[in-house]
């Protein structure tokens, strides 16, 4: 780890997940850090539930919290999820693993809790003041200064970084100030939270190592499970239509909603009508900005402010970690042991950043389509059958899109070409075959030396198992 630049002091607004790392990271470099979060001290007073879309940690984000040696306290409190439990309309179950390999997972975990275990490690520093219950309304970015709770606060002489979510408001008067532009597309389907409270003695009663779906076409349940035995149900449907939450008003059309389409988890699920009218109805949101920085190259946006994404492929919280590692390297291999400026980090690390983040939006939004509409269709089952069989059968020659995401850290650019030419691939020999047994293997692994040959050894250097010992 290098010298800290000069001045060895930033100021973060927003201490969620990624605010809370950063200024751990930060921290650990020497610089001393003020941070503004909005909302309370969540260590000490309880927030209101019903949007927290459980985190899905996976190696981009592992590998960040092991930069910072609490990689082994977060996942000891997290839950392995191995693949995707189906349920049909008629109860059947069908279990989807991530890939060839058993221990290929991802970790289902609270937000909440990683964000007291963030904060708490980040204040241990010694170097990282919070202002809680501070909401920054306003950012003068030419004069240094903010407006906190309806009064002027002076910045330090540092850099300033927005972690302050996809309405962040640096990220306004940033654009403002380079005359930059941001889209915030709102996705045309909403989500409400709801509960499956643990059995007897903090069991589960559903399958605790999955990541439930009820795919039902324009709609669909999802299911994590936490690590005290209870399970966070999210569902997701149209906000208006002829099946939307515009035409749930009432307990009884909500009752004959779940009885029609989720029969066999209402039995499971804790005070439905009454958590679904008690929860708000949450929007999904991608957002799109440049750039990251201002005039000056001392403000830099991060996470959800610079890159909201919708929650489909678990990557949000994981893609906000990974800015925090990669700027961690961009400080090392930019500053060489000196104390030069922020500026000669900031902007080139934006830049380089940007084109990944737009990436992996697109591959959330791709995915929300596979999870919704098409992970019960034969016939894309039996392109994940071939699949599975390539990744076995060609180590380090075929990787497919969903382990390049979530089970190494290959640029997301790389892992949404790789998955095109992949499903092109896919597409091609199973076309007119019902069975594994009918496609030709050979042929897939002549098109895959053919087609994705220049991207041979795209896992490489980066470990696929997370050794690290989890419930």
């Amino acid at each position: 780890m290098r010298t800290p630049p000069n001045p060895a002091q930033a100021t973060v607004i927003g201490m969620g997940p990624v605010g809370s790392l950063l200024a751990l990271e930060l921290a650990r470099r020497g610089i001393t850090v003020d941070a503004f979060e909005r909302r309370p001290d969540l260590r000490a007073k309880t927030i209101s539930a019903g949007r927290s879309i459980n985190l899905a940690v996976s190696a981009r984000g592992i590998a960040a919290l092991q930069n910072v040696a609490l990689a082994e306290t977060v996942l000891a409190e997290a839950v392995t999820m191995r693949g995707r439990m189906m349920h049909a309309v008629d109860g059947t179950l069908t279990f989807q693993p991530y890939g060839a390999d058993p221990s290929l997972c991802i970790h289902s975990i609270s937000r909440g809790g990683l964000n007291k275990t963030l904060l708490t490690a980040a204040e241990a520093t010694g170097r990282v003041t919070v202002r809680f219950e501070a909401r920054v309304e306003a950012c003068d970015l030419a004069a240094g200064s903010l407006r906190v709770n309806g009064e002027p606060v002076a910045m330090g002489e540092g850099p300033l970084f927005g972690t302050d979510g996809s309405a962040s408001v640096l990220r306004r008067a940033l654009l403002d100030d380079v005359s930059g532009h941001a889209t915030e597309d709102v996705l045309d389907t909403a989500y409400k939270e709801l509960h499956v409270a643990p059995g007897p003695g903090g069991t589960f009663r559903m399958e605790r190592n999955a990541l439930h779906i009820w795919p039902r076409g324009a709609f669909m349940l999802i299911a994590l499970p936490n690590f005290d035995g209870s399970f966070t149900v999210t569902l997701f449907m149209p906000s208006q239509g002829l099946v939307s939450f515009a035409q749930l008003g009432s307990p009884d059309a909500v009752e004959a909603f779940f009885a029609t389409h989720f029969a066999d988890v209402v039995p499971l699920l804790e005070d439905l009508t009454g958590t679904f009218f008690r929860n708000p109805t949450g929007q999904l949101v991608t957002v799109r900005c440049a750039p990251w920085t201002d005039q000056r190259g001392r403000t830099l946006l991060l996470g959800d402010a610079a890159h909201a994404i919708v929650p489909f492929f678990g990557q949000g919280m994981n893609a906000g970690f990974e800015d925090v590692a990669l700027l961690s390297d961009a400080l090392d291999a930019a500053l060489e042991g000196t104390r030069g400026p922020w500026t000669e980090v900031l902007r080139p690390f934006a830049t380089a950043r940007k084109a990944d983040t737009d990436a992996i939006a697109a591959l959330a939004l791709e995915n929300f389509v596979e999870m919704r509409d098409r992970v019960a269709d034969p016939d894309v089952l039996l392109q994940k059958a071939v699949e599975k069989q390539l990744e076995r059968t060609m180590p380090g020659e075929y990787l497919g899109r969903y382990a390049l995401v979530s089970f190494h850290r290959v640029p997301y650019r790389v892992a949404l070409e790789v998955g095109r030419v992949s499903d092109a691939i896919l597409a091609t020999v199973c076309a007119g075959k019902s069975r594994l047994e009918d496609v030709d293997l050979a042929w897939a692994q002549a098109l895959v030396r053919e087609r994705l040959g220049a991207l041979r050894g795209m896992g490489e250097g980066v470990p696929a198992r997370q050794k690290v010992t989890t419930r």
